[in-house]
């Protein structure tokens, strides 16, 4: 039913928001303590416009989020996430309108608006989310779904569908040319012939055509594009027929033609602005706060060995662009001209070089990496813009010039001071594992996992796994 009147839904969710942002714009605006005066003349225009900028901003900034399209199979972590980068933007515009209008309101007006108009859509769309993954769940709006091939990725889409019922799909069965080889799980009685294909989509209601062949039926896929396009049936084709490593692909533009951009991150531009501005003021913060620990520590290096306080080393950042990296000396300064005489003592497989009781570390330098302190500095690399507090540790040059090539994408990120492989273990960890790790991070980049790895860094820290 949803699906039959899908335009009216959406008109009827998106006027929904305005009036829902309206009342709980008046409901704010009628507080004494958010105003500064009385409500009438020149002061009614300067508080009517930022209530009309605050209520049809919304719709504005959610379309392009995608939030008034399906929402079938997002998970409820990734619509917050949406809304949240969405109130960022409408807080600016609200901040702007009461600026160039000198709206007689208190400083903290515009965020609490939106504060509350984000916290009513929220709960809205929350509510709506869950209700309809009830409904689901119960075999209620459903939507049917065609899967071409029949092997051991086209039963992997029917797992997937199987294990979450709240998406509410159905597998109405499998087309695949007659002499591949199926997989034994499948009903035999729901695979069909590739030839079929049209007078399936002409005798059933097919909502969703997926792609899930292997590479050997590539020359397949563009009889099914036109089939699917002609019928009028959206369809989707699974990344991993191109290469199991490949990154998430995003549909661009190359001049007119439309182009499958396999670029090593997709992340949202806006909320890697959000991650450098906490990382700028973070940083700051942190460096400030530091400071009396950096001088003792400095006079304790001074004092016990000779050489500089602070070690320089250059390392690679993104996309294997080299920076100085500064941490405290934890060792004696002929420590690189050593390194060679020691490589029989690595502890790290891969082109890593470790050692746990490393005879070159000073004791002030033991002291000091067992609590972390040596990393303190990073901060002002951090700040610099060469570092993120987040992100995957940064390799030296001669690290790097030893990777394969599918290593190098752990440097499509901007490297960080903490990171998965730092809380998940570290020096334990081989190196493919620590690879894994980091593209793990990469491909599923959030400011909640950031948040996340930052707390378990701390405890990670005190118990020395993190140093």
């Amino acid at each position: 039913m949803l699906r039959a009147h899908a335009r009216l839904v959406h008109r009827l969710v998106l006027s929904a928001d305005v009036v829902l942002a309206a009342v709980v714009y008046a409901a704010l605006v009628a507080l004494p303590e958010l105003r500064e005066a009385e409500v009438g003349g020149d002061a009614l225009v300067g508080l009517l416009i930022p209530g009309l900028v605050s209520s049809l901003a919304w719709p504005l900034v959610l379309e392009p989020f995608g939030l008034y399209g399906s929402q079938r199979r997002r998970n409820l972590y990734q619509v917050l996430a949406r809304l949240l980068a969405a109130g960022t933007i409408t807080a600016g515009l609200v901040a702007l309108a009461v600026v160039a209008l000198a709206a007689p309101v208190a400083p903290i007006f515009p965020l609490a608006v939106v504060g509350a108009q984000l916290a009513a859509l929220a709960t809205t769309r929350l509510i709506a989310l869950v209700g309809l993954r009830i409904v689901r769940r119960r075999g209620h709006n459903f939507r049917n779904v065609l899967i071409v091939g029949s092997g051991s990725r086209a039963r992997h889409v029917l797992h997937v569908v199987e294990r979450h019922r709240e998406w509410g799909l159905r597998v109405v069965g499998f087309v695949d040319e007659g002499d591949v080889p199926q997989d034994p799980r499948l009903a035999t009685e729901k695979v069909h012939k590739l030839v079929d294909l049209p007078a399936i989509l002409r005798d059933t209601v097919i909502d969703k055509v997926i792609v899930a062949c292997p590479r050997s039926m590539l020359d397949q896929i563009g009889p099914v594009v036109s089939v699917c396009a002609s019928a009028g049936v959206p369809l989707m084709v699974l990344s991993d027929i191109f290469g199991d490593y490949l990154p998430p692909p995003r549909v661009t533009r190359f001049g007119s033609l439309a182009a499958l951009s396999f670029a090593p991150v997709h992340h949202s531009h806006s909320m890697l602005l959000v991650k450098r501005a906490i990382d700028v003021i973070g940083s700051a913060a942190l460096l400030l706060a530091s400071l009396p620990v950096l001088a003792v520590a400095a006079v304790a290096i001074r004092v016990s060995s000779p050489g500089p306080v602070f070690f320089r080393q250059a390392r690679c950042g993104q996309s294997g662009r080299h920076f100085q990296m500064v941490k405290l000396r934890t060792m004696c300064v002929d420590a690189e001209q050593q390194k060679s005489a020691l490589m029989g003592l690595n502890e790290m497989d891969g082109p890593v070089f470790k050692i746990r009781n490393d005879p070159r570390v000073t004791p002030v330098g033991r002291f000091l990496r067992r609590w972390s302190i040596d990393e303190l500095p990073q901060f002002w690399n951090v700040l610099k813009g060469d570092m993120s507090l987040v992100g995957p540790r940064p390799p030296v040059p001669t690290e790097v010039a030893q990777y394969q090539t599918f290593d190098r994408r752990r440097l499509s990120m901007r490297p960080g001071i903490t990171c998965l492989w730092q809380v998940s273990g570290r020096n334990a960890i081989g190196f493919d594992d620590w690879v894994k790790l980091d593209l793990e991070y990469i491909d599923t980049w959030s400011l909640l996992n950031d948040f996340k790895i930052l707390l378990k860094t701390v405890p990670a820290a005190l118990r020395g796994t993190g140093s």
